[in-house]
């Protein structure tokens, strides 16, 4: 798995700014907590794991040339689990669209949340630089 290094630093209120390569987005809280300039921590990882099984979906279709026009993935928390809801767009036969949402739950983030995954934290010095290296 490939990925590059993500720095976050703060910003106004519960705001942060997250930097991954070249792209920036605002994490915040909704309100009351935070201003809601952006999605929450567990949006993000939401957003995450949607993209990436979209993606799944999609690589496996064009792989077996399967006419599948479009992909839609909803997420939500229910409680400690996640909910996903995939709807497959295409002249799709049933044993397809069951392959297909089959191989939902074997895309890469679906697989790295779903298992033990541990966070090594690592102090640095005070006042030292925030950005992340390889």
């Amino acid at each position: 798995m490939a990925a590059r290094p993500v720095a976050v630093t703060e910003r106004a209120g519960a705001a942060r700014s997250v930097t991954v390569g070249p792209h920036r987005v605002i994490a915040d809280e909704p309100v009351p907590v935070g201003a809601d300039t952006g999605p929450a921590p567990f949006e993000l990882v939401l957003a995450g794991l949607g993209a990436c099984t979209s993606m799944t979906l999609r690589m496996y279709a064009e792989r077996h040339d399967w006419p599948l026009r479009e992909v839609r993935v909803r997420l939500r928390l229910d409680g400690p689990a996640v909910v996903t809801e995939i709807s497959l767009d295409g002249d799709l036969r049933d044993d397809q669209r069951r392959a297909l949402v089959s191989v939902a739950d074997r895309c890469p983030v679906h697989r790295f949340l779903g298992s033990p995954v541990p966070i090594v934290t690592v102090p640095t010095e005070e006042g030292g630089d925030a950005r992340c290296t390889r």
